[in-house]
């Protein structure tokens, strides 16, 4: 085994309605500190000899892409089919002019894909810009016990494991890549997934906001999630306009003093070691 150097990127730390919420005038949402403007959700994945894979792919990924200077992609890993995920898809049709863009993700989430963007699947004639996809499914075999197949999928040497975690009554995937795992929209972690997060140093997770809500992890149970794995270094990520990033900073040095962990932004990097 070789060992490789990578690198996460933060493209969106925010919800789904994105921050500055459309029509609020809250104090984050009419913040200064660009630390409190936080598109939606997604991960970018900087590999070796300049290549990349992306994690979800919503609305903003156009801005996101620019503003981080992506000029190709090997493959996108989608945690769910909601919106705030997904429906930048169309723009990915840059990086599908030499060949299909294999597309990893939960078998209903492909099928949501196939239906939202049925015209990228139908034959038509040459021209029209559409996209190519490939789609790769992870497998689940029974309904709350996922079996991930294949169990690590491997993208221009880097290796990507799938962590099914639940988003309320819903399975979704987070991803472990090396010493690095990302998981977002998320309100628990089965016992089974917690093993394959196992050795992980840093940590990116969802932590909507103070407030307990039905669908995903606030941040006393985010800092629970954390304390559980052992991680070294995390971030909270999906974060509501409830708290700007100071205030998170507060209440994390109050409520979790010592540990390392701090509010994601965008635009935010992390080094991730791995083997291939």
């Amino acid at each position: 085994m070789l060992q490789i150097t990578m690198e996460l990127e933060i493209l969106g730390s925010g919800t789904s309605h994105g921050v500055p919420v459309v029509g609020c005038t809250c104090p984050v949402c009419t913040s200064q500190n660009p630390k409190d403007n936080r598109m939606r959700t997604s991960a970018l994945i900087r590999l070796d000899d300049g290549k990349a894979c992306i994690i979800d792919v919503g609305p903003e990924f156009r801005i996101q892409a620019l503003r981080a200077g992506i000029t190709t992609l090997e493959a996108a890993f989608i945690t769910h089919s909601h919106a705030d995920h997904l429906h930048g898809l169309d723009d990915l049709r840059i990086f599908t002019r030499k060949h299909p863009l294999p597309i990893w993700a939960e078998r209903s989430c492909l099928r949501d894909i196939k239906s939202r963007f049925s015209y990228a699947f139908h034959k038509t004639p040459k021209g029209g810009g559409k996209p190519h996809f490939r789609l790769c499914p992870v497998s689940v075999r029974e309904k709350r016990i996922p079996v991930c197949d294949p169990a690590i999928i491997t993208v221009a040497g880097a290796n990507f494991q799938p962590v099914p975690v639940f988003h309320g009554s819903l399975m979704i995937f987070g991803w472990r890549i090396g010493d690095t795992a990302y998981i977002t929209d998320c309100n628990r972690i089965p016992n089974y997934s917690f093993r394959l997060l196992a050795g992980v140093k840093n940590l990116v997770i969802g932590g909507l906001r103070l407030r307990e809500h039905s669908t995903h992890f606030s941040f006393p149970q985010a800092v629970a999630a954390i304390d559980r794995i052992g991680v070294e270094n995390a971030w909270f990520t999906h974060i509501c306009h409830d708290f700007s990033h100071e205030q998170i900073q507060s209440w994390l040095r109050e409520n979790a003093p010592g540990k390392k962990i701090e509010p994601a932004y965008d635009g935010l990097r992390i080094t991730i070691q791995g083997t291939t």
